[in-house]
């Protein structure tokens, strides 16, 4: 089982501010231990990681394989940790590869939205001209088009709330029109696509393969 912890694009918490620069891996080599920390509490002290199952809830714009050290607080989806260290940096995971990502998760669940509507293909361009920008093969303003033409089919059509969900993965997977961080494209992309395939009893399934697929990037 490996462990994560997720920093933003300066390295600092995305929630405390607490700034890692420090103590980050270099070299190939671990970091160095963070000072202990005593009285652990979830979502209020210690220093909080994910396991690798979890860690689809966590996407940020760095990821970070850590180790920990003394006494662990463990909560649903993290926990919080006396001490710890990062291990290495998940160069896997960067603006192409989030981005990326978030066109697979739309991608899977595209069939609930065209098995209503066969003959609107404008969520699927939009997810077509998120992969070329990813790959610098589209420019940002072509991107935005395609947003926004998705925006428009779901305008026009009355979408059940499969539908819906998989229309918003499509959307997200464009990063809402090129203005969203990659990360945030396919931490929603991820979400909506789950949520999408729920209504085929298929929420489960579709999890693992996003964290199976996820943690594949990681590496």
């Amino acid at each position: 089982m490996t462990l994560y912890k997720s920093l933003r694009s300066d390295n600092k918490s995305p929630i405390t501010n607490f700034d890692y620069t420090p103590y980050l891996s270099k070299n190939g080599r671990p970091g160095k231990w963070l000072p202990k920390v005593d009285g652990l509490e979830l979502c209020a002290s210690g220093y909080h990681g994910c396991k690798d199952g979890d860690i689809l809830e966590y996407p940020n714009a760095n990821i970070y394989e850590i180790e920990t050290k003394g006494a662990i607080q463990e909560g649903d989806d993290k926990f919080t940790a006396r001490q710890i260290r990062l291990i290495r940096k998940c160069e896997g995971w960067n603006e192409v590869t989030a981005r990326l990502f978030a066109c697979d998760c739309a991608t899977r669940v595209l069939h609930i939205l065209e098995k209503k509507h066969p003959e609107d293909k404008r969520p699927r361009e939009c997810i077509a001209t998120a992969r070329k920008f990813a790959k610098g093969k589209a420019t940002r303003k072509e991107l935005a088009a395609a947003g926004a033409a998705a925006w428009d089919a779901a305008g026009e059509a009355a979408f059940y709330a499969a539908g819906d969900a998989a229309w918003c993965a499509a959307w997200a997977a464009a990063g809402a029109a090129a203005g969203d961080a990659a990360w945030a494209a396919a931490r929603d992309a991820a979400r909506d696509a789950a949520g999408a395939a729920a209504w085929a009893a298929a929420w489960d399934a579709e999890k693992k393969w996003q964290a199976r697929r996820l943690l594949k990037l990681l590496k």
